[in-house]
């Protein structure tokens, strides 16, 4: 009897002829440029673990919020523990920083992760139960610059990814004095169209009106049309810190467009809020977002620092490179896949085969001893590079036949000397990368003084590494001439 899956998540799989999304090299590729992306912007890596105790999101998420009220994974552990499964990743790394003191160590913290979050939702398209989420968390700095910064990183990442028709929407739901009189005004709105609202705003009308605004019900949304807007209640300095927000984005050239009625689903932020959209993803068309967390450090009960964030998820990041067809990399695979004859050329081969490894070349080697032509379908079947086949004659002559699978070219290549050219025929597209970018022409004085000036530090280099292995030649020499005499 199978066992099928469980409703509402999925595997990753080597390669996923179904839905390619799910193919486990898309993923690393992604995950890699998340990775260097994050480093270049000065983030650091933190893992948290995938359950936390469920007053933790209570406290930090918002007991109103539907993540809490409807989607968590909550369980009792067997010593009487109410436990629940991540939903998001705010509030385990703010526990995680306040339980490790990591306040003081330094003044301002720049973490990211990349984890799964658990949320029972009913099952649609771009929503799994078990999701993944590349995340950033920043905290000890409010300047306006930081909240840019972090735009800036998710709208590169899109950039690096090749993602395009993207849309940046913006807002601000200001601080506690004005989101004090403006949910006033709101409700004050809404309370002729009371009885109109779906239920679950109609809950929220005297819990946390804000979130009516978050609805995606067709009825919520008409009647919301005419609502007040938070921009028209911000004090002074909320309006400020807003207004240079803006002028960062514009000094980036990174568009955006202003939505008063962006406030995004969690119960924590304040002031700036931000979203990227999709148009390709249809109705669940959001690809990330964040915004600003000043209060939320103290109310876990840590110090009281500031914090902003976003949150991004992989499954659509992918879906929407799909959809956009997006050049994507190759599936993984092996630069040379050696078949050798007999015996004793399978003892050669699996030192070559160590060896090349050893060198960073990706090669794997025929164990079976099934026919010719069966080998030759599977190194096809796997995408290998190259070819070659090793009997009696190549391990008299030393000399191999290299066939590259795509064009059927062949090549003569040492045994001994096998790692050296594969290295090369590995980091060739990185060389043509470099040389791309070096080639251009010096368009300041300065850049071509500093090329100039590292080159013939290079030079000098090789210059005493020749000079040292000379006088050890020469050394050697002495000593084979001392024993002959």
């Amino acid at each position: 009897m199978n066992i099928p899956i469980p409703p509402g998540v999925f595997d990753l799989i080597p390669t996923d002829t179904k839905e390619s999304w799910r193919s486990t090299y898309l993923w690393n590729y992604v995950e890699s440029v998340i990775r260097e992306t994050a480093v270049q912007y000065g983030f650091q890596e933190i893992r948290t673990p995938l359950f936390e105790r469920t007053e933790l999101f209570k406290r930090g998420v918002g007991e109103t919020s539907d993540i809490v009220s409807k989607e968590m994974y909550t369980f009792d552990d067997k010593g009487g523990r109410s436990l629940s499964l991540r939903p998001e990743g705010t509030a385990p790394v703010i526990r995680a920083y306040i339980e490790h003191q990591l306040y003081n160590e330094a003044p301002i913290h720049k973490l990211y992760y990349i984890a799964p979050m658990f949320r029972y939702e009913r099952a649609q398209a771009g929503r799994y139960r078990q999701h993944h989420q590349f995340g950033t968390e920043v905290f000890g700095n409010t300047s306006p610059e930081q909240d840019a910064e972090l735009i800036d990183l998710l709208y590169t990442l899109y950039n690096r990814l090749g993602l395009t028709n993207l849309q940046v929407c913006l807002n601000t739901i200001g601080d506690a004095s004005c989101r004090i009189a403006y949910r006033q005004a709101l409700q004050d709105y809404l309370r002729s169209s009371y009885d109109q609202l779906s239920k679950d705003s109609q809950t929220r009308f005297e819990t946390n009106p804000l979130r009516i605004l978050d609805s995606k019900d067709a009825k919520d949304r008409e009647i919301l049309v005419q609502a007040p807007t938070i921009l028209d209640f911000l004090n002074s300095e909320s309006k400020d810190h807003f207004e240079a927000v803006k002028k960062l984005l514009n000094s980036l050239k990174i568009p955006y467009t202003i939505n008063p009625q962006l406030v995004r689903g969690l119960d924590y932020y304040n002031n700036t809020v931000f979203e990227v959209i999709a148009g390709e993803l249809g109705a669940q068309n959001s690809i990330g977002g964040g915004g600003r967390y000043d209060g939320l450090m103290k109310t876990l009960g840590g110090p009281d620092m500031p914090g902003i964030g976003f949150g991004t998820g992989i499954e659509r990041i992918i879906q929407t490179m799909l959809k956009q067809n997006v050049a994507m990399p190759s599936p993984n695979r092996p630069t040379l896949f050696i078949i050798p004859l007999g015996d004793e050329a399978k003892a050669v081969c699996f030192s070559i085969l160590h060896d090349l490894r050893q060198h960073n070349v990706a090669a794997q080697m025929d164990f079976s001893g099934k026919k010719l032509a069966k080998v030759m379908q599977y190194a096809n079947q796997i995408g290998a590079q190259f070819v070659t086949v090793v009997g009696d004659n190549e391990l008299k002559s030393k000399q191999i036949e290299l066939k590259e699978m795509a064009t059927g070219n062949k090549m003569q290549a040492s045994i001994d000397h096998l790692s050296r050219i594969l290295q090369v025929e590995t980091k060739a597209k990185d060389f043509i990368k470099i040389w791309k970018e070096m080639s251009q022409p010096f368009e300041d004085p300065s850049e071509a003084a500093y090329f100039v000036k590292k080159i013939s530090q290079s030079i000098e280099d090789t210059k005493k590494i020749t000079q040292t292995l000379e006088n050890a030649v020469e050394k050697i020499k002495d000593l084979l001439e001392d024993k002959k005499n």
